[in-house]
């Protein structure tokens, strides 16, 4: 199942466990681990007396008393100092033995905050590339829907170099949607005007002519309409993964794309899926632009440079990165739809 980030208030997100970015202790702070405490009650409270608190790293599962989540998974984040004294090993251990605790109770849905971004210091941009690194890793292995729960733009934040690079590449690219249209007025209104032309009567044999002319261009259009019938979005799909020699498992999870959804387009030789569902699954075969461009007509879509969306993955495509979850980490940053999931 695929990672997606969305902008929530983590206590009212209905699945089966949330994370909470806890300290040692786990008897409640500020932040996220303060919110999360006053949303389950005192229950939760009294649970995590009985713990004997959490070493930084490490994980441990509650209740979600008044949670509309079944568990809360209390993992302790790294205090930054300057990157050199553990800190990224250490929050990487929190994902994985908070996804691991969660594989461990069958959670299918688990909800997770950027660990360690906030009073702990840690570097949005930085904290965000673990936690996307060690869950998407995680997923590649294991089926679950995995959530990055961002309360605002300012608890969210990708590199300043990628955000600036993007930037650049849409203004150097952004075409606003009646520019060609107001350029083909322009050039049309400075063409020469065309010559008179005389007419002559048309005769009987004109007349024959012209309808075998008729006759041999709609037989000739018919020929050209049938060579044009060409495989589906779905038969193109499914030879791209056998050309890469990828399993459709690998493919649908590269994608972000939930096994449920690939197997209606595997099943269905005409499924029209979403333009970022199409895009998602160019992104996973690592195709090139004019392949990317192909699948896209498929499923009767086209990028277009009147569409920040658009730019964006052909920017990502043009620098040969195909890691569909920084590309989605890219378009959260520029208020876009994100892909697959």
């Amino acid at each position: 199942m695929p990672l997606e980030i969305v902008r929530n208030d983590i206590t009212k997100m209905k699945v089966d466990a949330i994370v909470n970015a806890a300290n040692e202790s786990l008897l409640g702070g500020g932040g996220v681990d303060g919110a999360i405490h006053r949303a389950a009650g005192s229950g939760l409270l009294a649970e995590c007396r009985t713990l004997g608190g959490c070493k930084t790293g490490k994980a441990k599962i509650t209740g979600g008393y008044n949670l509309p989540a079944k568990y809360v998974i209390h993992t302790v984040g790294p205090i930054y100092n300057d990157g050199k004294h553990g800190e990224k090993v250490l929050l990487e251990s929190c994902y994985r033995e908070s996804l691991a605790l969660a594989k461990e109770y069958q959670c299918e849905t688990v909800a997770f905050p950027l660990i360690s971004s906030g009073v702990y210091g840690y570097p949005k941009d930085q904290a965000l590339k673990v936690a996307i690194d060690v869950i998407s890793d995680f997923l590649l292995e294991n089926e679950m829907m995995v959530y990055i729960v961002i309360f605002d733009k300012a608890a969210y934040k990708i590199s300043e170099k990628l955000f600036s690079d993007i930037a650049e590449y849409i203004d150097d690219n952004y075409v606003d949607e009646h520019t060609n249209y107001s350029r083909e007025r322009i050039r049309m209104n400075a063409l020469p005007p065309m010559a008179p032309r005389t007419r002559r009567k048309k005769t009987d044999d004109d007349f024959l002519e012209m309808c075998d002319c008729r006759a041999m261009l709609a037989e000739d259009d018919l020929d050209a309409k049938l060579k044009q019938i060409d495989e589906s979005f779905s038969q193109m799909l499914l030879r791209k993964i056998d050309e890469k020699g990828m399993t459709d498992a690998e493919c649908y999870k590269k994608a972000n794309i939930d096994r449920k959804l690939f197997s209606k387009i595997r099943s269905d030789v005409h499924y029209k899926p979403s333009k970022p569902t199409a895009l998602a699954f160019a992104i996973s075969l690592e195709l090139s632009l004019a392949e990317t461009e192909d699948m896209l007509r498929k499923a009767g879509f086209a990028l277009s440079h009147s569409n920040k969306f658009d730019i964006i993955i052909e920017y990502f495509i043009s620098k040969g990165n195909y890691n569909i979850f920084e590309i989605n980490e890219a378009l959260f940053a520029f208020d876009q739809s994100l892909l697959g999931a």
